[in-house]
């Protein structure tokens, strides 16, 4: 490049300055542009993306149950044995299928209320045999259909989108009436979705009414859906720990027969809320429980892969694109003098009935969908971000450098 071109020099440097300047300032007003845009589709009201999905789930949604068939009756009758046990399973059914009934906004307070219809189909090709097989305890299509739950009232967040979808009232009440003190609260959301711009650092909180209680789920790591980045949230063993280890836990014991005077960990007594019907949760296989509450069941192996429960959340919007909910019904049998086959009993068991794993991830059309009208206009203007910002830097260096070495030859 000849020296005598000082003037296009100087005019390449100015324009990679330039180019540089508009690639930062992009930066922060891009951000306010998604972040805009992000608040105004994640409301809960009519046209916005989130209110579509929210009234009818466009994921397919499976629960799948394993029945633990006993071995050894007549051994544990007869002589208080242990229990030995086999799973058998899946039996799979599709749920979540139905949409939201009875949807009634609040311009008021930004609330909006409804009951979410249950049904199961049973689905034959991803099951082990007929839902008349002889050890199922639980014809789920007769317990699960034509069954709401429900009245939920959630925050619209239309006044305040760090609200949205968080349950405001659950039945009409914002406690349970199962749990003394804090325990009781009906806290966070539904888990299928969140507010917006969630944190690595959040601890993400939800009602499940499978359970009878609000709980939460942690940052566990960062994964790639279907091209999709998003941040695993797990349900922690703190949160079903005995009150020795965790002392927030203590509204949650309610038996100290059933937890050993609170000591034991990994179980959850939800009789309370099943008509004083001696119903006993816990993780699959009795993941994360203290030693002694399976100690009198032989056949259990619990797996962290395939027995913890997680949700798959997408960050910016905060809709959970991916998740697994994962649980274990026991029933606490007890010695009795009135019943014949307990009256040789020893000592108390808990008894796994039957674990599920309700699941459901973002189908293919809906990901690529997704991808194009959020993650993929925002890399797309992060890409231009940094190509104006690097293209201009360059340019004003190479520039800069060209006008010096010139000056500097011709000064000579």
């Amino acid at each position: 490049m000849g020296c005598s071109r000082n003037q296009g020099l100087i005019a390449g440097a100015v324009i990679g300055a330039v180019l540089a300047l508009f690639g930062g300032i992009l930066m922060p007003v891009g951000d306010m542009l998604i972040e805009k845009t992000i608040k105004k589709e994640v409301v809960l009201e009519e046209g916005t993306t989130a209110f579509k999905n929210w009234v009818k789930t466009g994921t397919e949604v499976y629960r799948q149950f394993w029945i633990f068939d006993v071995q050894n009756p007549d051994e544990v009758i007869a002589n208080s044995s242990n229990i030995k046990v086999k799973q058998v399973g899946p039996y799979t059914y599709r749920v979540r299928y139905l949409a939201k009934e009875n949807i009634t906004h609040d311009s008021d307070n930004y609330t909006v209320s409804f009951v979410q219809p249950n049904g199961a189909i049973f689905e034959p090709t991803l099951s082990v045999g007929s839902e008349n097989d002889t050890f199922t305890v639980l014809n789920l299509a007769v317990a699960y259909n034509n069954t709401v739950d429900g009245v939920y009232k959630v925050f619209s967040g239309k006044d305040d989108v760090t609200k949205v979808a968080i349950i405001d009232t659950y039945k009409g009440k914002k406690t349970l009436g199962y749990w003394p003190s804090y325990c009781d609260l009906v806290n966070g959301t539904d888990a299928a979705s969140f507010p917006p711009f969630v944190e690595k650092t959040r601890v993400l909180q939800f009602f499940s009414s499978d359970i009878c209680r609000s709980i939460y789920a942690v940052f566990g790591g960062e994964i790639n859906l279907k091209g999709i980045s998003v941040f695993r949230f797990i349900l922690p063993p703190k949160a079903f720990a005995s009150p020795i280890q965790n002392p927030d836990n203590h509204c949650f014991c309610t038996d100290r027969e059933v937890s050993n005077n609170c000591t034991y960990y990994g179980i959850l007594d939800i009789s309370k809320c099943k008509d004083g019907k001696p119903v006993i949760i816990s993780l699959p296989h009795f993941l994360h429980a203290s030693p002694e509450v399976s100690e009198k069941i032989e056949g259990l192996r619990p797996n962290e892969e395939e027995h913890s429960t997680f949700l798959d959340v997408e960050p910016i919007t905060g809709f959970t694109l991916q998740f697994a909910k994962r649980l274990q019904v026991n029933l606490l049998v007890k010695t009795s003098k009135k019943i014949d086959v307990l009256k040789r009993l020893t000592s108390n068991y808990l008894v796994p009935i039957l674990w599920l794993n309700e699941t459901g991830t973002i189908g293919n059309e809906k990901a690529e969908m997704f991808k194009k009208q959020v993650t993929g206009k925002i890399n797309l203007l992060g890409l231009v971000q940094i190509v104006l910002l690097s293209v201009g830097v360059v340019m004003f260096v190479a520039f800069m450098i060209s006008y010096c070495a010139c000056r500097s030859m011709k000064a000579k």
